[in-house]
């Protein structure tokens, strides 16, 4: 039961995020927009480090000075894994309008979608491993430590669902509609989460591996679509100061519940 509804506290946190545009009437404002997107930064890049990485190292901790190495290994897949499905997918990033990946004749809100699946689905596969390894006994994650992580990946998807649905709106789309699209961008996060637990009840020997693999998807995205969106144009010292915040709360939830 706990495995579910860690599953799901994310996709809520996106549903959540998503029904702004039931509360406001205007586009999103520069400011709000750069700094939301600069807290789910510090979430993603805080939860990396003490949920997947530290971890993945602890759980090898017996082999010495190599116990960094799955953690690197898996870290450099991570980012490998994701840097193929961005080349391989059309997609198109909100606020753009040309598209990315290989030419393809999909309409602009398929392409808005494979973008945000491709965002998600690191966030959905770390909140999966780390219950996977809750569940397997692994040094250095318990349930209250998994919880947290969901928790902290769901609080990162409520502007991450405001940032879809307010575009969608502004773009002309019904308020359902937009919400509709914006919560639909966080389904693939249990199912994601769900194969990982799957995979890693199978391969428990691979698990710190796993759980840095994650981390490296999380990090990639980031790095390639985050901090950039943040940085580019005025206001990127709003951004700094919601790194700053997500990056701590996220830190304070691992530490306090793990």
């Amino acid at each position: 039961m706990a495995l579910v509804i860690g599953l799901l506290i994310p996709l809520l946190g996106t549903m959540l995020g998503a029904a702004f545009v039931f509360l406001m009437k205007d586009e999103m404002s520069p400011r709000l927009q750069k700094s939301l997107l600069g807290f789910a930064s510090g979430v993603m890049v805080a939860a990396s480090v003490w949920s997947l990485l530290i971890p993945a190292m602890e759980m090898e901790e017996g082999q010495g000075a190599w116990s960094v190495f799955p953690a690197a290994v898996g870290f450099l897949l991570g980012m490998g894994f994701l840097l193929l499905i961005d080349e391989l997918t059309p997609h198109l990033h909100i606020g753009t309008d040309k598209p990315e990946g290989p030419r393809s004749h999909l309409s602009r809100t398929a392409m808005l979608a494979l973008a945000v699946t491709i965002h998600n689905l690191p966030e959905g596969m770390a909140v999966g491993v780390v219950f996977a390894g809750a569940e397997n006994g692994a040094a250095g994650l318990s349930l209250a430590s998994a919880l947290a992580v969901s928790i902290g990946i769901a609080i990162q998807n409520i502007p991450e669902g405001a940032i879809i649905s307010m575009p969608m709106r502004a773009a002309g789309n019904s308020k359902w509609r937009s919400f509709a699209i914006g919560s639909l961008s966080g389904a693939v996060e249990p199912i994601g989460g769900l194969a990982v637990v799957l995979l890693a009840s199978l391969m428990t020997p691979v698990l710190p591996y796993m759980l840095a693999f994650a981390a490296g998807a999380m990090f990639y995205v980031v790095v390639e679509e985050l901090i950039p969106e943040a940085s580019e144009g005025e206001h990127s010292n709003f951004s700094t100061i919601g790194f700053a915040i997500g990056f701590v709360l996220m830190m304070v939830l691992d530490v306090v519940m793990g």
